[in-house]
């Protein structure tokens, strides 16, 4: 297949209150260029009406109807993204013409991975068909559905995409891919075997215990946590829970590890030791790898926390440097991922793998909405 444009779209459940959107060239095989991309933030409301949506959710736990505000949400946030995909292209003096496909990956609002034996459940909240028609181009989008129906994780999809990013800057057997969003996954690859797993939490927590008690959006730098003391023995504990030791494929929900991990600490020693945390996770996942990674290449928001770096390096032993600095671009990792993903979709390659989500055969994925069914 020639390479195309495809256009990405993704927001973390970090709720960090900006829509990622990138734009790659690609065959779906190799990432033949970068164009474009940006981070646009979220009109204010949407962002209010995300939140009360996850809480909502959170009640919810598959049981019994949806919520109704899923409907409110699901519309919203598909409008938003429509809109700025169409003033992303305008800026760029790109038209929808160019573009063979958006790939929406939606709001992860509930994910459940499966347990003894019983199939998980996730929900993304995103109207692939309302923005087929908005945009003007075929729309890709409903990813981990699929996966999930034949048994898997559901997650981390990005596997293949950090496979082609590994390729792309001719990095071999010694070196990962970490992702820190709301929650943390790693990528390994020695040939074609590829292994990926949520690690563990990255900045949910934190960021969730900084809002909690000062109001602010994040640990912006790691500045509050560089002024706490990272309680070792607290440390120590919650390195006893059982998905940090069992074996890959695995996957979290953002609130899986939550805040309450640091009750009881002061404001900056609970900032210190759950940051602490997401670093030692990454630690234990180096030692489920068939060799132990000695560099660890570090995308998504987590990778602009001086401290958290840090962090990850000491207690895992690694080098540890940006995506930034090896050629890749660290804040569009996960929306060129589902650009990526989008054009895999169409040609019916697979995306999810027995050692990235557990399927037991791979598995290609995602619901085509076009412009003009």
């Amino acid at each position: 297949m020639k390479p195309v444009w495809a256009v990405g779209l993704m927001t973390g459940t970090v709720l960090d209150g900006n829509i990622d959107i990138a734009m790659i060239r690609t065959d779906g095989e190799r990432i033949e260029e970068f164009g474009p991309w940006e981070l646009v933030p979220y009109p204010r409301d949407i962002r209010g009406l995300l939140a009360d949506t996850l809480q909502a959710a959170r009640a919810w736990r598959f049981e019994g109807p949806e919520p109704e505000i899923f409907g409110e949400a699901e519309r919203a946030l598909t409008e938003a993204q429509s809109l700025a995909v169409k003033d992303f292209l305008a800026r760029h003096g790109r038209s929808s013409s160019e573009v063979a496909a958006v790939g929406f990956h939606g709001q992860t609002v509930l994910h459940a991975a499966p347990q003894n034996g019983a199939r998980g459940f996730t929900r993304q909240l995103g109207d692939g068909a309302l923005m087929a028609g908005i945009v003007g181009t075929d729309v890709v989008h409903d990813f981990r559905s699929a996966d999930m129906a034949a048994g898997g994780q559901g997650a981390p999809l990005s596997a293949i995409y950090h496979k082609a990013m590994l390729d792309r800057i001719g990095a071999g057997s010694d070196t990962a891919i970490l992702n820190l969003g709301g929650v943390a996954n790693m990528t390994w690859r020695d040939g074609d075997t590829v292994i990926a797993f949520d690690t563990g939490p990255a900045n949910a927590p934190v960021n969730d215990w900084v809002a909690r008690h000062s109001g602010a959006d994040m640990d912006f730098d790691g500045k509050i946590a560089a002024s706490g003391k990272v309680d070792e023995g607290r440390l120590s504990a919650l390195l006893q829970h059982p998905f940090l030791t069992a074996p890959y494929p695995k996957s979290l929900d953002r609130f899986d590890f939550s805040a309450s991990m640091a009750d009881g600490l002061g404001v900056e020693d609970g900032a210190a030791t759950l940051t602490a945390f997401t670093a030692a996770s990454v630690a234990r996942a180096l030692d489920l790898l068939p060799r132990r990674a000695l560099r660890i290449v570090v995308c998504g928001g987590g990778r602009k926390n001086p401290l958290m770096m840090r962090e990850i390096a000491s207690r895992t032993g690694c080098a540890v440097v940006s995506a930034d600095s090896v050629g890749l671009r660290g804040d569009a990792v996960e929306a060129e991922c589902f650009a990526y993903l989008a054009i895999r979709s169409l040609r019916g390659l697979p995306y999810s793998y027995p050692l990235t989500t557990g399927v037991k055969s791979p598995q290609t994925g995602g619901v085509l909405a076009r412009a003009n069914p």
